[in-house]
């Protein structure tokens, strides 16, 4: 700090540091002052100019350098750019090549966003731009950068250790590269990172413990990649935590205990990894949890009801595992926001549910690969008038279909293949559901002729009629169907 002060002899000090320290610069007025400064009022008139005069060299002292360092350290922010620019595979019709060049400043580059209060580079943004390189170490000078998305491109190699230096970082954004190697320890030291994403490269190893110091963390996404191990218990001490996101690794164990304690979590993705052990209640009653995706694990025992009481769930994927129980009769009753619902490829048995028109805003619905004990099609599900996705396929259900199922206009996929259902087609099914996109009864036993009508489903894309007992002149697809996949070869008319 630059100070003043007065002493004898009307001599004033300028000095660097506290009052103790010895001056460095010394102003002196006049002893013998001019006629006109002699009186009281003009002499302190004169001091207080004086006292300005110092005010404006001490602030020139002060300011110099930090102007200087301002210079120097968007200069270094330009040279980490540039850094970044030669590591990247680059030919004169890319836009980098001639944008980032020296003859303009950095803050008009493509991608690049500058702090208005201090010039420096605050966000680099070069997502979905199809570059292809490496990041080199330059890139952790960065020091005022708070987002960084190089998302959607072709970036391989590891990710430098230099990284670590961007303290500032709150969005890191590497997905959807080739980026190599193991989720680096250092990324635990970005203690103000609240959104990171390392989705879809190739990167193994394991979870690293230092990921559970960012206690700022809303997004933790490091799905699709290598990723073996457990997940450390230490994740559940990530108390902002609203979406953890581990799908499509090699992580195994039981899924811990202390992720339930996150009661902020909307979103919880584990799927197709090689998670064991059992559904914990804790995990059905996380009061913000919208999405919970456990789908292709080793899962065992029963759905805990907690998860059937949630209303905030809308999207549950529990779909092959090896969950096993009955399902609760009124399995809509607490899920009044669920819109997709798939337990197929499990072991499920006991009666199918039976009432679902709770289920008000519904719209796929899959129990296909279980094993019910036989029943009829719930007349219920017809009540859905969002469902658009039926899947019901190898469950041993008997009887027809139900009527109400051909009220669902808005039914694009309805696949009910390997049961032992019976009776005749409805002529006017696809005026019912002129949505209709796939229509799958095979390996039932259904017979009657096929309707000349179901001709008029426009939309009608897949077609298995086969292994039933429809009879009489098959109608080829050239008269009857627009469609791109018909299969009604196997039928006992073409058996006689």
């Amino acid at each position: 700090m630059y100070l003043a002060k007065r002493m004898p002899r009307d001599c004033f000090y300028l000095y660097k540091g506290t009052a103790h320290d010895a001056p460095s610069i010394q102003f002196q007025l006049p002893y013998s002052l001019p006629w006109y400064l002699r009186s009281p009022k003009r002499l302190s008139m004169a001091r207080l100019f004086f006292a300005i005069f110092v005010f404006i060299l001490s602030l020139h002292y002060f300011m110099a350098p930090n102007l200087a360092m301002s210079r120097t350290t968007l200069t270094s922010d330009q040279s980490a750019l540039l850094a970044l620019k030669s590591s990247m595979n680059l030919n004169n019709h890319d836009l980098l090549a001639n944008n980032w060049s020296n003859s303009t400043s950095v803050c008009n580059w493509i991608g690049i966003t500058c702090d208005a209060r201090h010039g420096r580079v605050k966000a680099l943004n070069l997502s979905n731009m199809g570059l292809t390189g490496i990041i080199p170490p330059e890139l952790g000078n960065l020091s005022f950068l708070a987002k960084l998305d190089l998302s959607n491109n072709n970036f391989h190699g590891e990710l430098a250790n230099e990284l670590h230096q961007l303290l500032r970082v709150e969005l890191l954004n590497l997905s959807y590269n080739g980026f190599s190697g193991e989720i680096p320890i250092w990324l635990g030291s970005l203690s103000k990172l609240q959104y990171l994403s390392l989705q879809n490269n190739i990167l193994g190893g394991f979870i690293p413990l230092s990921i559970s110091n960012l206690s700022k963390l809303v997004t933790l996404d490091l799905s699709s990649n290598h990723i073996g191990g457990t997940i450390p218990s230490e994740i559940g001490q990530l108390w902002q935590l609203k979406t953890l996101n581990f799908g499509i690794n090699k992580l195994s164990g039981s899924i811990p205990a202390e992720i339930f304690n996150i009661s902020s979590l909307e979103v919880v993705n584990l799927a197709y990894n090689s998670f064991s052990g059992n559904i914990t209640a804790e995990l059905g009653a996380l009061p913000q949890l919208r999405i919970m995706m456990l789908q292709n694990n080793f899962l065992t025992g029963s759905i805990p009801l907690t998860m059937f009481n949630n209303s905030m769930l809308q999207d549950i994927n529990l779909s092959n595992n090896n969950l096993s129980g009955n399902l609760p009769t009124n399995i809509c009753y607490g899920l009044l926001k669920i819109e997709q619902l798939d337990l197929s490829i499990n072991d499920f048995s006991g009666q199918m549910p039976s009432n679902w028109h709770e289920c008000r805003v519904l719209t796929s619905l899959n129990l296909s690969y279980n094993s019910f004990n036989g029943g009829s099609i719930p007349s219920d599900i017809g009540n859905l008038t969002t469902l658009q996705y039926l899947y019901l396929g190898m469950n041993n259900l008997q009887g027809e279909i139900p009527f109400s199922l051909f009220n669902m206009s808005s039914l694009r996929v309805l696949s009910l293949f390997s049961n032992n259902l019976c009776g005749s087609l409805l002529k006017e099914m696809c005026h019912h559901i002129p949505q209709l996109e796939e229509f799958t009864i095979s390996y039932n036993f259904f017979e009657g002729n096929i309707p000349r009508q179901i001709g008029n489903c426009t939309f009608l894309e897949k077609l298995s009629l086969v292994h039933n007992s429809f009879t009489g002149t098959p109608y080829t697809r050239k008269y009857i169907l627009p469609t791109k996949s018909v299969s009604s070869s196997i039928n006992l008319f073409l058996l006689l």
